[in-house]
This record gives C-alpha cells, sequence and structure tokens, in this order.
C-alpha cells in the first residue's frame, strides 16, 4: 500500500530529449522525486496461465521471457517470486558499475508454475546522471514479458533499430580517419605548416570519442564509470585547447605577444573545465563531491565553456582582419562545432537535438561536426594548391639564382701566370652564400677574394651577386680599400653579415692580406697571424688594418669557409681546426671531399694559391 502507482506507457509521440528515440517515458526525477538517485524497486504482478497440453519439449521452446526497455538509468537486476533472474551491471558491496544501455531480454526461471508471479526490479542510478540527462531516473519504458521466441524476435528488430540509428555515426567514424589522414598527410609534406599537425589531432580527439561511444553501446569493456570522465570531461575540454590551437595556427598568429598569454590562459581554462567536469561525474559527484556543489559546480562549467568559446571567435576575428574569407569560413565552422559541443546545454533549453530522417537518428553533434570539417578541408586545400605553386615559384627563383652564381662564380679560374690556383665549391643546398674571386692583374699580380654570407638559400645568394658586381666596379685592389667599399655597398642593404678576406700577391711573392671576419688562410699547412676587424655590413664606416708577408716559390696559399671547420658527424663532433689544419697543405678538392664525407652542415669552398715562379721566369 505505500507503493506509489507508476505508469511506463508511453504518450503518443513521446520522443527521449536525450538521444531523440520514440516512446519514451520520463524518470522517477520528473515524477515527483526530483534529486533522488541511488537505489529504488520496480514491482510488477501477473498472472500466468500455463497450458498442459503442450509437450515437454514444446514447452521448453515456449518458456516465458522479459524483455527490459531500451532507455533506462543506470543498472538493474530482475527478481522472479524473489530469484535473481538476470541484471545489467557489476552490483557488490563497494558499489555499482554500470554501461552504456542497451537491449537485453532475459529468460524467467524454468518450470514456472501457473498462477500470480511477482516481477520485481531493483534500479539504481548514478548521483550524475539527473546533471547530464533530462527527467533521468529508473525505467523509461514498460518492460515486455511473453514466450521467448516472441520476445526474442522483438530483441532482433530493436537491435537492427539501434544499428540503423547508429548508422550516422559510423559514417562519421568513416569520415574521421580520411579526415586524419590528409591532415598528417599535409603535414609530413610541409612539417612548417603546424595547424595540419593540430587539425591530425582535433580529429584523432573526435575518432576517439566516436569509437569509445560505440564501444560503450555494443560492448561492456568499458564501465560507465570510467567512460563519463572521458566522454564528458577530459575529451571536450581539451579539445577546445586543440581548437584554439589550430586555428591561430592556421592564421600565424602563434608568433604575436598576445598570443603567447592567450595559450596561458586557455589552458589554464581548459584544466579548470576539465576539472570542474569530472567532479559532475561518477564516482567523485555524490562521493566526494557533494551534490548541493551543482549549485555553482553546473554555472562554473557554463561560464568556463562559454570563455573558451569566446577565445575561439577572437582568434576568428583576427583571422578575418588577415584574410577574410578564410576568416568568415572558419567563423562557420567555429559555429558549427559550438553547436555540436553544446548538446546538452541546448537540450536543455527544449531546443531538438536529434533529427531522424528514414530512421536513421543523427544527432545534431554529427549535423555540426561533418560540414565543419567539409569547410577546413576546402580551406586545407585552398591552401596546399596555393603553398604549391609558391613552392613551384621558389624552385624556378632558385634555379635562375643558380645559374647566376655559377656566372658569378665561375668552374674555372682564369689564366694566372706564376701562380697555380685550385677552387672547389660545394653549397650545402641548390644555391650558398660562398663566394671567392680569383683576378690576375696586368702587372702580374693576383688578387683574390674569398667570403662567406650569412644565411643561406635565395637571399645569400642575392647578396653574393651584389659583392661580386660591387667587386667588379672598385678600380682599386688594395685589400683594405677593397674590404671598405664592399661594407660601405652592404650596409644597410642585408640584414646579416659577410666575413671577406681580401689577398693581393704581387709577382715576387710579396703579400698583403686584410680580413673581415673570416677564416684566416693557411700557408704551407701552418695558420696565418692576420689582424681581423668586423664583418661587413655591420658598422658603416668600418675600417680594416693590413698585414704583409713574402711567399717564397712553391709556398702554398689556402682559404678555407666555415662550412669545412663546422662540418659534423653523426656522434655530433666537429671536424675542427685541428683537422683542418693538418690537411690544409692537400690540394683543395681533397679538402673540400673530406668534409664533405665528414659530414657537411654548410657551405663548403676552398681555395689554394701556390706560387709557382716569378713573373720574369715565366715570361722567358
Amino acid at each position: 500500500s505505500g507503493w506509489s502507482t507508476m505508469d511506463l506507457t508511453p504518450l503518443p509521440g513521446s520522443v527521449d530529449p536525450n538521444s531523440g528515440s520514440h516512446g519514451f517515458v520520463p524518470g522517477w526525477t520528473a515524477r515527483g522525486y526530483a534529486g533522488y538517485s541511488g537505489y529504488a524497486w520496480y514491482r510488477l504482478r501477473a498472472n500466468i496461465l500455463q497450458e498442459n497440453v503442450l509437450g515437454e519439449a514444446k514447452a521448453a521452446k515456449e518458456a516465458l521471457a522479459i524483455r527490459m526497455p531500451d532507455e533506462f538509468d543506470d543498472a538493474y537486476q530482475i527478481y522472479v517470486n524473489g530469484q535473481l533472474a538476470g541484471q545489467f551491471g557489476k552490483f557488490s558491496n563497494h558499489g555499482v558499475t554500470y554501461y552504456d544501455n542497451r537491449p537485453l531480454a532475459f529468460s524467467l526461471p524454468a518450470n514456472l508454475p501457473s498462477g500470480p508471479v511477482t516481477i520485481a526490479i531493483r534500479m539504481w542510478m548514478a548521483a550524475a546522471t539527473p546533471v547530464l540527462q533530462q527527467e533521468a531516473g529508473g525505467l523509461h519504458g514498460p518492460p515486455v514479458l511473453g514466450r521467448t521466441r516472441i520476445i526474442q524476435d522483438l530483441l532482433r528488430l530493436r537491435g537492427y533499430t539501434v544499428y540503423l540509428r547508429g548508422a550516422s555515426s559510423l559514417l562519421e567514424m568513416a569520415v574521421q580517419p580520411l579526415a586524419i589522414l590528409i591532415a598528417f598527410w599535409f603535414f609530413a609534406l610541409d612539417r612548417s605548416e603546424l595547424a595540419y599537425l593540430w587539425l591530425g589531432l582535433n580529429c584523432t580527439i573526435s575518432l576517439a570519442f566516436l569509437v569509445l561511444a560505440e564501444l560503450s553501446i555494443h560492448t561492456i569493456w568499458i564501465p560507465g564509470n570510467s567512460l563519463v570522465f572521458v566522454l564528458f570531461a577530459i575529451l571536450p575540454a581539451v579539445q577546445i585547447g586543440v581548437w584554439v590551437l589550430f586555428w591561430s595556427y592556421w592564421f600565424r598568429l602563434e608568433r604575436t605577444v598576445q598570443m603567447a598569454w592567450l595559450y596561458r590562459f586557455t589552458w589554464v581554462m581548459v584544466l579548470l573545465l576539465a576539472a570542474g567536469s569530472a567532479m559532475q561525474q561518477t564516482p567523485l559527484y555524490g562521493r566526494v563531491v557533494p551534490v548541493h556543489a551543482i549549485v555553482w559546480l553546473s554555472p562554473l562549467t557554463v561560464m568556463l565553456t562559454l570563455l573558451l568559446g569566446l577565445v575561439l571567435v577572437w582568434v576568428t576575428y583576427q583571422g578575418i582582419r588577415r584574410n577574410r574569407t578564410e576568416g568568415l569560413l572558419a567563423l562557420t565552422a567555429v559555429l558549427l562545432v559550438a553547436i555540436s559541443r553544446n548538446v546538452p546545454q541546448l537540450a536543455a533549453l527544449h531546443i531538438p537535438t536529434v533529427f531522424s530522417f528514414f530512421g536513421v537518428r543523427i544527432p545534431l553533434a554529427q549535423i555540426g561536426t561533418v560540414p565543419s570539417l567539409a569547410i577546413i578541408t576546402v580551406l586545407m586545400l585552398r591552401r596546399f594548391v596555393r603553398g604549391q605553386r609558391e613552392r613551384e615559384q621558389l624552385k624556378l627563383e632558385l634555379e635562375q639564382a643558380r645559374q647566376v652564381q655559377q656566372m658569378l662564380i665561375p668552374a674555372t679560374v682564369p689564366n694566372t701566370p706564376g701562380f697555380a690556383v685550385e677552387t672547389v665549391y660545394l653549397p650545402a643546398s641548390s644555391v650558398g652564400g660562398d663566394f671567392f674571386q680569383v683576378l690576375p692583374g696586368e702587372d702580374g699580380s693576383l688578387l683574390i677574394v674569398v667570403g662567406d654570407v650569412s644565411g643561406k638559400g635565395l637571399k645569400a645568394a642575392m647578396t653574393v651577386s651584389t659583392i661580386v658586381g660591387a667587386l667588379r666596379n672598385e678600380p682599386s685592389r688594395q685589400p683594405s680599400e677593397i674590404l671598405v667599399h664592399l661594407n660601405r655597398v652592404l650596409h644597410g642593404q642585408i640584414n646579416g653579415f659577410v666575413t671577406c678576406a681580401a689577398a693581393l700577391i704581387a709577382a715576387d711573392g710579396a703579400m698583403t692580406l686584410a680580413n673581415a671576419g673570416h677564416l684566416s688562410p693557411y700557408r704551407n699547412g701552418q695558420e696565418m697571424a692576420v689582424e681581423s676587424g668586423l664583418p661587413l655590413g655591420i658598422l658603416g664606416d668600418g675600417s680594416y688594418a693590413e698585414t704583409h708577408y713574402q711567399l717564397a716559390t712553391n709556398d702554398r696559399l689556402t682559404f678555407v669557409s666555415d662550412g669545412v671547420v663546422e662540418a659534423t658527424n653523426e656522434k655530433r663532433e666537429l671536424f675542427g681546426f685541428e683537422r683542418t689544419q693538418a690537411i690544409s697543405n692537400q690540394p683543395a678538392h681533397e679538402i673540400a671531399e673530406a668534409a664533405k664525407q665528414f659530414g657537411q652542415e654548410d657551405d663548403i669552398s676552398v681555395l689554394s694559391v701556390t706560387r709557382t715562379v716569378n713573373m720574369k721566369a715565366a715570361l722567358a
């Protein structure tokens, strides 16, 4: 007499506000027991009439079974006349382990006699369930009692319906790996575009969410106690942070000062959101965290979600300022994702969150996710195609620069009577920053200029062309005056600097050297003491001292660039000055090859000059 009567008959047109399925009956929280969680009992009395005319075999096939409703919260045990007939979930003295809902049927005890039967259903609901779902509590539909064969047919039909309802999830699970593959493939092609990496991680999180959700529907591998932490606390919060990173890298905002602070703010908000959401899940909520804490926990998580949403909108606004077309497309994608990630809030406002087309259930989350991925794919393809065009143009420019450099740095040296000159140039890429010029004089002298431009690639090659042009227009052959002239030409025109050494060797072997930060040359295997000034291009009024030597017949003078000294092997050991000096008296091509085989890191250039005989002897 103390039991309340609860009608579990679904009203016509009733729909589950959480999943969108039809035939939904509100739970006990909406029927006079608001805020209640834990254990509750349902009791059903039935009158069973067994037909004695059935044979024994026939009777076995026509045994009775009970089919439980598809929707319930969160675990149950079935007792028939006080005897346990089945359960869903694990009940123990330490608590209850529950799983995601699925349609199930249980056989009633064999040889059940005719007459009245009491079916008792012991329900258990986690304290956190009403936080996640509307109208939660107990059974959301009536159990069905009948012949086993009929019950099994109903169960198979319902299973087919469940799979049909999940067809849209399977479609999204097929789309997400494709998006992951495209994102990581683009990142492999262009490692400098970190936006592709973050997009791949984002899609990986979405796929993990889908896989875990499907596993929870079709298996009991993952307890609901653990699943809710991942699906409703950790993954959603982390994904918002990854979205912020993706769009900021996409619009190349990561190097701005405000983004450094914004990243810190975002990840602090992500951690707080994950913690706040976790405290509303089982087993924390109702045990570690008191139930009344929902008064401030729920508004906190809503506020944090809104703050992170505003961060995303701000990032896309900055994107609109940089690229209006891409920014507006990005804003559309962000809004779609925001809708898909706030389905519970929309459901609380009684906004439809699940739609059905020809029996296929399509949640609003998927309606938002798939178009957003399509928009991002379009953006990626546009940028990838544009990047390919830019790379092709750059390759063309590098090839043109290489051809220019070949003309400026000839493969063969001019005729130098009285001197044997050997040059080797091995650029680290298609174009390099090392240069040298060998300029014989009418008086039998030989002017040698060697140098190294900081940096590599097209800019370094263009700087080399400027230097060579300035050298050929400089009437003076005095080393110090040449360096002063080059320094004046380069100052204010380049971002880096240029090391350079100039040597004028007279026909009688008298040599004058001036050095602007370049490596000192070697004479007969010994490093020469040369006074050095600042590299070119740093100060506009630099001056350079001259050092004088006398070369004897057969003296070998060797100039090397830092690409020789800085060659690095697999053990990260440098070729170094000692090895360089040890081989400095060898032919130029052997020095360059030794450094290359050791491990080339930078442009390698080697120039050697051997005084063979004086000019008069050469003309005799």
